[in-house]
């Protein structure tokens, strides 16, 4: 994210696509329901009509995979009708001009065909963000796992840029990650080539400030990530601990990953739910509010009567 979470409350303009934070991210999405107590418009575009498009002043109920289509459009608008912040793309920008002409064959009218969505709802959003003071993107998984989704998020950057809106209070470009745990555990640094607060391992000042902070030796070099974890289990893998996530499901191969799993010599799972990951485990850990975690190791019938139902 280009701007903090408690920017989210000082918007005038919030345009949300492909992100359904009232559910995934309840405590964030806090924020920006007191900016729009405070009178700020709300743009959602989604193929849903999920709890957050209940809220917005705009929504744009786009078909799957039309979000480029929707995206080029409101650049077009924004270029047509004046609204480009010549002096931002001027300073801060390459080949704004080239750009701009580029956009002008994608009308409303056209991306109306693919998005499904009224050319003068598509308008109506482009002038909204266009014209705002602060105007804010927000965006999840739902405009990233798809096979343009790097071009859906180039798209958005363009938008930003076209407007000026990043770099000040309020604005940016906001990819909120899948879940809200999973920001978290991102932020404390349980990634491979992060320390806490996104500082990269492989610089070797923050290896000396986290070195003299923990007392311990660390190296330079980026950790092993997820996916070259589960290719070496069984090899030079041989036990692993899982924590809060139902691999088997959120990997894209679920053949590979299960051969991966049960090519462990121990696996621990930790979660609030009996999930198929969990049923792999040599070893659950089911925590529940309130109390400390329960060990209970699998026989071989599979009964576990900590994880059992009560």
């Amino acid at each position: 994210m280009s701007n903090p979470l408690s920017d989210m409350e000082l918007p005038d303009v919030i345009f949300c696509i492909g992100t359904n934070m009232t559910e995934t991210h309840p405590v964030a999405a806090t924020r920006l329901k007191k900016a729009l107590r405070r009178g700020a418009k709300l743009i959602v575009a989604d193929p849903r009509r999920i709890p957050l498009a209940q809220k917005a002043d705009l929504y744009l109920p786009l078909r799957v995979g039309s979000d480029v289509a929707l995206l080029g459009a409101m650049a077009h608008v924004i270029a047509r009708d004046g609204l480009v912040n010549r002096e931002f793309l001027a300073a801060r920008t390459e080949g704004g001009q080239s750009f701009l002409e580029h956009v002008k064959k994608f009308t409303p009218q056209w991306a109306e065909s693919i998005s499904g969505v009224p050319a003068a709802d598509i308008e109506q959003a482009a002038r909204w963000y266009a014209r705002a003071q602060r105007g804010a993107i927000y965006y999840t998984l739902g405009i990233t796992e798809h096979i343009c989704g790097v071009d859906n998020v180039q798209s958005l950057c363009n938008l930003a840029l076209m407007t000026g809106h990043i770099g000040r209070e309020g604005t940016g470009i906001n990819p909120m990650r899948g879940q809200n745990n999973i920001q978290g555990a991102g932020d404390c640094g349980a990634l491979p080539n992060n320390y806490p607060g996104f500082q990269a391992v492989t610089d070797p000042a923050n290896q000396a400030k986290f070195e003299k902070l923990w007392g311990v030796r660390v190296d330079l070099e980026k950790g092993m990530t997820k996916v070259r974890a589960l290719d070496l289990a069984g090899e030079s893998i041989f036990a692993m601990l899982i924590c809060g996530e139902n691999t088997l499901v959120s990997d894209p191969d679920r053949k590979h990953c299960e051969h991966a799993l049960t090519s462990l010599e121990h696996l621990v799972v930790v979660d609030i739910f009996r999930t198929e990951t969990a049923e792999l485990a040599s070893v659950v850990l089911p925590p529940r509010p309130g109390a400390r975690p329960t060990a209970c190791t699998r026989t071989p019938s599979g009964a576990c009567s900590a994880c059992a139902p009560r």
